[in-house]
């Protein structure tokens, strides 16, 4: 199924109201993903992104840890996120223990 719809899309800012605070859950993980990752250098700008997430969870969202992860990539490697053009998402799911995430940051090109 394909489809469009000529309505402007809602960013996450404008869906909450108020501040959102970081719980101590998200500042451990950002923690421990921060300490890491590896060091290196992007590409040139624009990006496309590939995402996997191995959940042991059938039940978890898709889309539920991409912004926080990519949060956690700006802050790591010092790019802003309106440079992502592009972004494929992949759920595995996998044994309990065994979760795991990949990332692959890539120059975009039209296709």
């Amino acid at each position: 199924m394909e489809f469009s719809l000529n309505i402007k899309p809602l960013s996450v800012n404008e869906a909450w109201k108020g501040r959102r605070f970081k719980t101590p859950e998200y500042k451990s993980y950002e923690k421990d993903v921060l300490h890491e990752l590896p060091d290196g250098d992007l590409p040139a700008p624009p990006y496309k992104v590939h995402y996997e997430f191995g959940f042991s969870n059938k039940a978890s969202d898709i889309d539920n840890p991409v912004k926080i992860l990519q949060d956690i990539l700006q802050k790591k490697y010092k790019f802003d996120d309106n440079l992502i053009y592009e972004m494929h998402v992949k759920k595995v799911i996998v044994k309990k223990g065994e979760e795991y995430f990949k990332v692959l940051i890539e120059e975009w090109g039209e296709e």
